[in-house]
């Protein structure tokens, strides 16, 4: 496959754990609850909504990229597909759960 994969799709959603409101990112797009830090198997590549899967991604790491800071790694609860992305921290409406962040940053550094 050729060209770039990665479709910007910056929507509100409810998420499907804590049940709260997540409006779209000020920059950039989310595929987390910022509350809660789970996401939902949606995509083979970002933006696609390609997976048939619909499972819900567990956050499992926080690290730092070099270059784009800090990550979240998700694993989906039903089929085990791991996926990657940028933790929204400085978000002026809803920045992610930085207590909770800390918790698997801290954990998954062990």
């Amino acid at each position: 496959m050729s060209g770039r994969r990665f479709q910007v799709i910056n929507e509100s959603f409810e998420c499907r754990v804590c049940h709260h409101h997540v409006p779209p990112l000020q920059t950039g797009c989310r595929n987390h609850c910022p509350f809660c830090l789970h996401s939902v198997h949606l995509d083979h590549y970002p933006g696609d909504r390609a997976a048939n899967c619909g499972g819900t991604m567990k956050p499992i790491e926080i690290y730092q990229h070099s270059k784009k800071g800090y990550m979240i790694r998700h694993r989906c609860k039903e089929c085990g597909y791991e996926s990657v992305n940028k933790l929204a921290l400085e978000d002026p409406v809803q920045p992610d759960n930085f207590d909770l962040v800390l918790q698997i940053f801290k954990a998954s550094a062990r």
